[in-house]
């Protein structure tokens, strides 16, 4: 086999792969992430309400997914739903009165937490945390 075709078969693999993962997000306060497929694995850490999941792969009633840091780990099929959501990537995010710079910070958030998407304008995102917190927070501070 010639090397472009190797590379071209290697390239398909790898965005099929990327193609059939599906965008979840937690749907229940605080969830377990597990190790493996089942209630006696290791439980890695906790997730809360709205934290977004990449299932890349099904077992039974367990997602293997893998998250905005890029970490994988497994979560029960029950406490997750197709809720829009997405988590802060940056280490200070302004969250705005309106959608642009110039509204005023309703509040600051860190790294790492989950927000259900309410609506999109342009390039800002309304959201809502669990705590019924909203505001709008431009798209490049989100995963």
């Amino acid at each position: 086999m010639k090397p472009c075709a190797v590379m071209i078969m290697i390239l398909l693999l790898v965005f099929s792969s990327a193609a059939w993962a599906e965008r979840w997000a937690v749907a229940v306060s605080v969830a377990n992430v597990r190790s493996g497929p089942g209630e006696h694995t290791d439980i890695l850490w906790e997730v809360e309400k709205y934290y977004p999941l990449n299932v890349f792969k099904k077992s039974g009633q367990w997602y293997h997914f893998r998250d905005f840091e890029g970490d994988e780990g497994w979560i029960y099929k029950s406490l997750v739903s197709k809720i829009p959501s997405i988590i802060t990537k940056k280490e200070k995010c302004n969250i705005r009165s309106g959608p642009g710079t110039g509204f005023s910070i309703v509040f600051t958030v860190e790294k790492g937490v989950p927000f259900k998407v309410i609506k999109r304008k342009g390039s800002w995102i309304y959201i809502e945390h669990a705590d019924g917190d909203k505001g709008w927070i431009s798209n490049s501070l989100v995963w």
